[in-house]
């Protein structure tokens, strides 16, 4: 994920501008990357990584199809598409958690999308009413790659 101290300037116009001005000029560093270049998968989708702008914290991962991409684009708010449902949703429609969507950026295979947003200091981004859908952590974390792993644990026969 990107470190907010990065480059906050970019972080911070976003999509169809900000509220500091108009999108990053095509001289500002970034490359473009047009949608019709993006690599959806076999069921026209692409992975979305939502990102809280100004402290880096990772808040999602969604779905988006082309359709809910041009909709993201044109609102300015997340819109994704429901594995389950079958459908697009725009975020926080019904909760009232929107996202306002700061920047888009594309990874270097044009296969995963992140989504720049600000959630707001108060607003939640997971349905269980978490802040971020990331609010758990494994039982045992790994172990450190220069330590041997831990002996298995002994089953216990009755």
């Amino acid at each position: 994920m990107i470190d907010p101290a990065d480059d906050a300037a970019a972080a911070t116009p976003g999509v169809g501008g900000g509220p500091d001005g108009p999108s990053p000029a095509q001289g500002d560093g970034w490359a473009r990357v047009d949608v019709e270049q993006l690599r959806f998968d076999q069921d026209g989708l692409v992975p979305v990584v939502v990102q809280q702008h100004d402290s880096g914290e990772v808040l999602m991962v969604a779905w988006a199809d082309a359709s809910a991409l041009e909709r993201t684009l044109a609102l300015g708010e997340a819109v994704f598409y429901s594995r389950s449902r079958q459908e697009q949703w725009h975020k926080g429609a019904t909760s009232g958690n929107t996202q306002r969507v700061l920047d888009v950026r594309v990874d270097c295979d044009a296969d995963v999308l992140l989504y720049l947003v600000d959630q707001g200091s108060d607003g939640v981004a997971c349905h269980t009413g978490e802040r971020s859908c990331f609010h758990r952590r494994l039982t045992s974390p790994p172990t450190p790659p220069d330590q041997p792993a831990p002996p298995p644990a002994k089953e216990s026969t009755p």
